[in-house]
């Protein structure tokens, strides 16, 4: 009897419990980012940030990381990413590396495809996030994209930045 009941609340303590509730919410936010892009609902991609982001697309892009208002960020993909006829950001193998109080750090996997007409840029790689907690959700403070391989035009993207100017 003492053994399946000390089984059962370890099953209970890995299972669920405040650890699974905040990898739930960690993992909301991630596609919340990815999701919400892909759909130009970008109240949602907003949520999913803290008031102050960081982001780091050197790997990609070069240059420097850059710390802005997450609703310049927003304003930012909401100005080209509505020029592509289409995306699909694929955001898979979320990890929660760690979790200290109100902070945590997260990976995923991401496959991100952009097309216009019969041009397409698909690039793959990994996310590493830094979310701090607020009330029940985590919010975004700082995202990494690490770039691993990518095919086809990257030229798109300035394409798609015209498209949606001139909307």
């Amino acid at each position: 009897m003492k053994r399946t009941l000390m089984a059962a609340v370890a099953a209970t303590a890995l299972l669920g419990g405040p650890a699974m509730a905040d990898q739930t919410e960690i993992f909301r936010s991630i596609t919340d980012i990815a999701a919400g892009a892909d759909r130009h609902d970008w109240d949602r991609v907003r949520s999913a940030f803290a008031d102050t982001v960081t982001s780091d697309y050197t790997s990609l892009w070069g240059g420097d990381p850059a710390t802005q208002p997450a609703d310049d960020l927003v304003t930012g993909w909401s100005g080209f990413l509505p020029g592509f006829d289409s995306t699909h950001h694929m955001v898979t193998n979320h990890t929660v590396s760690s979790i200290d109080g109100q902070n945590a750090v997260a990976e995923a996997d991401f496959t991100a495809t952009h097309r216009i007409d019969d041009g397409l840029w698909t690039l793959g790689g990994r996310y590493t996030y830094e979310l701090t907690q607020s009330g029940d959700r985590w919010l975004v403070t700082s995202l990494t994209m690490t770039a691993l391989w990518e095919t086809g035009d990257r030229d798109l993207v300035a394409v798609a930045g015209q498209r949606a100017a001139d909307k």
